[in-house]
């Protein structure tokens, strides 16, 4: 039988106790999630996705169609920012991408698709690309 050893945070316990002033968290957050996660929801006409996307602003957000492949990209650059007159102390800054692909099971029709960011999440409307009617070949 396989035992499952618990992970600790050892170190992170020593530098709390040995060395208080170097062991400090960002103030501001921790940046992007590790993982955008979604909802995926089906019509007869088309997907509709929700993404978490929170702390991203819209200029930042990328979305990539390719047949039934949708990839998402999202980029934040916080910096903390220092006013006239000030000595900076001490700075946090922190820069980060995620991104994520999934597959659909139906093309995307990448003309008619729309994409909506509020408060944090990404909506994605991806009409279902229709298929082509078949030809018929004249034989020789």
């Amino acid at each position: 039988m396989n035992r499952l050893i618990a992970r600790s945070n050892l170190f992170d316990d020593f530098f709390k106790d040995v060395a208080p002033g170097f062991y400090v968290k960002p103030l501001h957050g921790e940046g992007l999630p590790a993982q955008i996660r979604i909802d995926v929801k089906e019509t007869p006409e088309a997907y509709a996705v929700e993404a978490e996307v929170p702390g991203v602003s819209r200029e930042d957000i990328e979305v990539t169609i390719d047949g039934p492949v949708v990839t998402l990209r999202a980029e934040i650059r916080q910096q903390d920012s220092q006013s006239e007159g000030e000595k900076l102390l001490r700075s946090e800054r922190y820069y980060g991408a995620v991104s994520r692909s999934f597959q659909l099971p139906q093309d995307i029709d990448n003309a008619t698709s729309k994409a909506k960011y509020e408060n944090g999440v990404l909506q994605l409307t991806l009409p279902k690309k229709l298929p082509a009617a078949g030809q018929r070949l004249t034989i020789e």
